[in-house]
Order: C-alpha cells, then structure tokens, then sequence
C-alpha cells in the first residue's frame, strides 16, 4: 500500500466518508469500520424492508385491487435493482457529464429502491471502502504527477553551465 508523502506540497488524498483518509494505508481500525459499516447497510436494509412490508399491508388492507399491490411491489423491485446496479458502477468510475445530467433524474428511483443502494452498499464493503479503488487511482495518478512536475524542475537552471560550441 502506499504510504502517505512526507513532501509538504504533495496532492493530499480525497477524504471518504466514514472512513477519512484510512483508505489509503489501512490504519486506524479500518478493517473493523468497513465490516462494521456493511454489516449496518445490511441491517438497514432489513429494516427497509419490513417497512415497505407494512406499506405493502397497507394497500392489501385498503382493498383497492390486486392491481394496485402488484404495482407496487414491482415498482420497488424495479427500482431496487436498477438502484443497487448504478450504485455498485458509480463506485468504480466518475460519471461524464452526460451520465451526471441522467443522475439528477435517477434521484427519485435511488429513493424508492433505497434497499437497493444499502445492498449495493454491503456489497462493495466486503471488497474495500465504497468508492476506494476510484478515489485510490485518482490520487496515485495525482502523486505520480506530482513527482514527475517535481523532478523536472530539479536544480536552479540558472547555475547550470551552458555547453560551448567549439
């Protein structure tokens, strides 16, 4: 793992949330936050659950058609899944411009499969810090850069002697 520089003017990393800037060398208790967090979304979830049971015995009770319960337990599978699947690839990439626009209108659909994105949550828990491998690539990218700036303008170039021609 890379260890954080100790050069003053070198590119900090991105703080995660819940995990701060652990992610990069695994300290402070990391491996036990990251369980901890997934095993949180799971139970989250489950209690999502049994709310959307009790909304889904609301409906059974108010007897307006078998339609009507149909409906909406398809709408929150539906909304489940596409939730937990733009979830899980959106901790892997930054999304263009023209995906970022289709986001803001996938607002409402994240809401309503709310299960979704705590599984996807879980899920990405057991292999690293949600967002991680994006945030990892971004800042070694950045200290390469940096080391790359930093050794070219090694030395002062005006007490460097010029070559003669002879």
């Amino acid at each position: 793992m890379p260890q954080q520089p100790k050069i003053p003017d070198a590119p900090s990393p991105e703080p995660l949330r819940f995990y701060g800037t652990t992610w990069v060398d695994h300290s402070q208790g990391y491996a036990l936050r990251r369980a901890a967090l997934g095993t949180g979304a799971v139970l989250a979830a489950i209690a999502g659950a049994f709310v959307l049971r009790f909304a889904y015995q609301g409906v059974v009770l108010a007897d307006i058609g078998s339609w009507a319960s149909i409906l909406l337990v398809a709408a929150f599978a539906v909304c489940s899944a596409l939730a937990f699947s733009r979830t899980l690839t959106h901790y892997g990439r930054r999304p263009t411009e023209r995906e970022e626009a289709a986001e803001s209108s996938m607002r409402s659909v994240r809401v309503v499969g709310f299960i979704g994105v705590l599984l996807a949550y879980a899920v990405r828990s057991c292999v690293e810090a949600p967002g991680e491998k994006l945030h990892r690539a971004e800042y070694e990218e950045a200290l390469a850069r940096h080391e790359r700036q930093r050794s070219a303008r090694t030395g002062n170039p005006a007490a460097r002697k010029r070559k003669r021609k002879r």
